[in-house]
């Protein structure tokens, strides 16, 4: 294929909607450099050997793989083979591709180097400069986030929940290196469906769920996230609120979020940090809900709802999922979906002003 022939394939598609190409004309990738430098440590080169990619190209190549929900080796295969994916790179026909090995040695040295919160903070740092500040309060909410299930027997889950390491592991490294001793079982409640008599179930159905959960909060007003936190399946979501997870810079001090928020802790550390709760009242056990009550939760619902297109979104559009092992693997997976997500809120949003 001839120069001219790839520059004409590249203008049709880019005439058909290349996102990652709206990604380089809106998203300055340099922003991350610093950050990325300070976490890799590279060496000045004096010693000699290969040098390493340059690290916002390597940064660019985990934006593809979390935008696409891919593995390192479809990562690889896919860079290859895509022309939009080289362009978003900077790469050509002749150029030297990272392998599948190189790209996960350098999402690990920023797992390991904890990372990931700092190039978040960058890119929150950037939407503030942009005009995006945190406005009209804030949503708190949590969903679940599967991980590969563990095939554990009964004796090796209760020493996991101690917090200890079954014994029959302790002297078998590449058995460890393979067991995720973070992620946890819980049960995820759905509404029950209608009967084909057109009866309901009396309760709601009760799935087991293994794998961890994503805590956020949104901006009410432009909806990107501002905190977030990575827990075990299992972990409450309202223990979460007070752990960092409420946003101090917000220009408005109220707090939306469901019935899981609601406790007296909670209540009584919001209103000493001077938020104001908008968090759903629980139906008093064996009472009916009063309708007041009913009408106010119906109120909060219509801006709480808001927060579950942030879910959606990360699970439709990247497929949210955990492939590897551990929680500080998990928080870098969750940490640079939480990024990419606002790089497409971001997206979205400057659209929206230029054809205003």
């Amino acid at each position: 294929m001839v120069f001219f022939d790839v520059e004409e394939r590249l203008a049709r598609l880019s005439g058909l909607g290349d996102q990652l190409e709206a990604f380089s004309r809106t998203v300055d990738f340099e922003v991350f450099r610093p950050d990325l430098e300070l976490a890799l440590a590279y060496s000045d080169g004096s010693k000699g050997g290969r040098p390493p990619f340059d690290p916002v190209l390597m940064f660019k190549i985990l934006v593809i793989q979390t935008l696409n929900n891919l593995s390192d080796e479809r990562t690889e295969y896919l860079i290859n083979d895509r022309l939009l994916f080289m362009r978003f790179l900077g790469l050509g026909l002749s150029d030297r591709v990272p392998d599948a090995k190189t790209v996960w040695l350098f999402r690990e040295r920023l797992t390991q180097a904890g990372a990931i919160e700092r190039l978040f903070d960058r890119f929150d740092a950037t939407l503030r400069n942009a005009g995006y500040l945190p406005m009209s309060g804030q949503i708190l909410d949590a969903t679940l986030v599967a991980a590969p299930k563990q095939r554990n027997t009964n004796a090796e889950k209760a020493d996991l929940r101690a917090g200890r390491i079954p014994e029959d592991w302790q002297d078998k490294p590449a058995k460890m290196s393979h067991k995720d001793r973070h992620a946890r079982w819980t049960l995820k409640f759905t509404k029950a469906k209608r009967q084909d008599d057109g009866s309901m179930p009396a309760t709601d159905l009760a799935i087991p769920f293994f794998g961890y959960k994503s805590h956020v909060s949104i901006d009410r007003k432009f909806r990107f996230i501002r905190k977030w936190k990575t827990t075990d399946a299992a972990a409450s979501d309202g223990a979460r609120l007070r752990e960092g997870l409420l946003d101090k810079t917000n220009t408005a001090s109220s707090v939306w979020a469901d019935t899981a928020y609601r406790s007296k802790a909670n209540e009584d550390f919001m209103d000493k940090e001077g938020f104001v709760s908008k968090v759903h009242r629980k139906k008093p056990h064996l009472k009916p809900m009063s309708r007041h009550i009913q009408r106010s939760n119906a109120g909060k619902s219509v801006i709480r709802s808001r927060v579950e297109h942030v879910f959606a979104d990360q699970k439709s559009q990247t497929g949210l999922f955990i492939r590897t092992v551990g929680i500080t693997r998990a928080t870098m997976r969750i940490g640079l979906a939480n990024i990419v997500y606002n790089m497409r809120r971001f997206l979205f949003l400057e659209r929206l002003n230029a054809s205003a």
